[in-house]
């Protein structure tokens, strides 16, 4: 019996996604309280009509947030009700944080809606284009690099995807300067933690590639709203 009112995951995007988002909104919401363990493997793969590798790839996702920690032989226990947040760096200048923040309000009132675009738009060129993009942010990220490149050219091949000449051009515009990461020093940076952090930036993207590709125009703006609200508040936080 399905006593956590999970629905059983589509089988189109990334499936451990699915069901780390879910997993992730129960603890959110202290369904599962902390210090309560998630339900057995198998009857997670129940719930969710997936396979135990499915199930074992959304539970280290949800390690990776901070949020359980698993034990041999006791099972997966929640540790907290909200992830443990990984930043780039340990301490950055007002100036940029407010630089940072200023290019990230003004991506909010765009990309969510040319993702949106993107989704109903796309042709196979396009198709082709964002999964090369995003293996190259995924490549770059594995060699130890800031990706900041990488990420730039994902999202501008969303833009380039809406057909809609405008977006392209008023995105180029800002190459890498709006990739926050571009505006760090190398030696601001937090090593671990950015790797963390881009580990995380990575599932979104392809959050947001899987939604575009299946042309889930509603999921695409969604998937893309809560990426760059998620980085907005992160950044905030250094004005603290």
């Amino acid at each position: 019996m399905n006593q956590l009112g999970v629905s059983r995951v589509s089988q189109s995007g990334s499936l451990s996604g699915q069901v780390s988002k879910q997993l992730e909104q129960l603890i959110r919401e202290q369904r599962i309280a902390v210090g309560d363990k998630l339900p057995p493997e198998n009857a997670l793969c129940e719930m969710f009509g997936v396979s135990r590798t499915v199930v074992r790839e959304a539970i280290t996702h949800l390690k990776s947030l901070g949020l359980v920690e698993t034990r041999r032989g006791i099972g997966t226990r929640v540790l907290r009700a909200t992830p443990l947040e990984a930043l780039p760096a340990k301490r950055i200048s007002l100036t940029t944080v407010e630089d940072i923040l200023h290019i990230l309000e003004l991506r909010l009132t765009l990309e969510p809606e040319a993702a949106a675009l993107a989704a109903a738009r796309h042709d196979a060129e396009d198709r082709r284009r964002l999964e090369v993009a995003h293996q190259a942010f995924v490549t770059a990220c594995r060699d130890n690099s800031q990706a900041r490149e990488e990420d730039f050219v994902f999202h501008f091949a969303i833009a380039r995807a809406t057909h809609n000449p405008a977006f392209a051009t008023f995105y180029e515009q800002f190459d890498q300067g709006a990739i926050p990461r571009a505006k760090l020093l190398d030696v601001e940076l937090d090593v671990e933690a950015t790797r963390r952090y881009l580990e995380r930036v990575g599932e979104e993207h392809a959050e947001i590639l899987d939604a575009i590709l299946a042309r889930r125009v509603e999921a695409a703006r969604e998937a893309m709203r809560y990426h760059l609200t998620r980085a907005r508040d992160n950044y905030a936080s250094y004005r603290q």
